[in-house]
């Protein structure tokens, strides 16, 4: 005899996560559109198909639901990052700068930069961000570490160099965003970038 299968009800932790996903999804949404301030809760679970008491449930308040929203936008950035370095040759000083470019080209993206550099500051304050942020600058430092390593540039404080690599590239991301010619600040930025590494580098191109 054929068997028959019980169709099983989503768990309670199932359930929560799909509450969470629906929550941040529309919270990005709006977030990007409108910007931090502009996006009331209301509007939120709204989109989401929820209630206040759902979103209560998951987030202390805006500033809360924000904060996991600018988490999973660093995250997905880092993941750019990290697979244009791999694509690169690994360990190369040309994979640090390719991971480089292609966080700069993501912030042409108007969403990103709502999120990322616009409400961020305002939202969660520098410390926070920072907080939020050490992962990738981990990640680019151990990318100036294994450059160093291998002799595609000379030897360096790996610390001071992340740190200064890693500024420029924020503050040209910033420098993008409030640009009139967006695009025309971008290829400036790389041209620079491009022009650093090389003066960088033990061995040109």
């Amino acid at each position: 005899m054929p068997t028959t299968r019980t169709r099983t009800r989503p768990t309670q932790r199932e359930r929560s996560d799909s509450t969470i996903e629906e929550l941040l999804r529309a919270a990005r949404t709006l977030f990007a559109e409108r910007g931090y301030n502009a996006t009331s809760l209301d509007a939120v679970v709204e989109a989401a198909h929820l209630t206040k008491g759902a979103l209560y449930h998951h987030f202390s308040g805006k500033q809360h639901l924000f904060r996991a929203v600018y988490e999973r936008e660093q995250a997905r950035l880092t993941h750019i990052v990290a697979v244009a370095y791999l694509d690169a040759k690994p360990d190369s000083w040309e994979a640090v700068f390719v991971g480089a470019r292609a966080f700069l080209v993501e912030v042409l993206a108007t969403d990103v930069q709502r999120i990322n550099l616009l409400d961020a500051p305002g939202a969660l304050g520098t410390e926070e961000m920072r907080e939020i942020n050490s992962g990738c600058m981990k990640m680019m430092e151990e990318g100036v570490r294994r450059a160093a390593a291998t002799g595609d540039i000379a030897p360096h404080s790996v610390t001071a160099l992340t740190h200064l690599l890693y500024g420029g590239l924020c503050e040209t991301a910033m420098a993008v965003a409030r640009a009139e010619d967006q695009q025309q600040a971008l290829d400036a930025g790389i041209t620079e970038l491009r022009s650093l590494f090389d003066a960088l580098a033990t061995t040109p191109r």
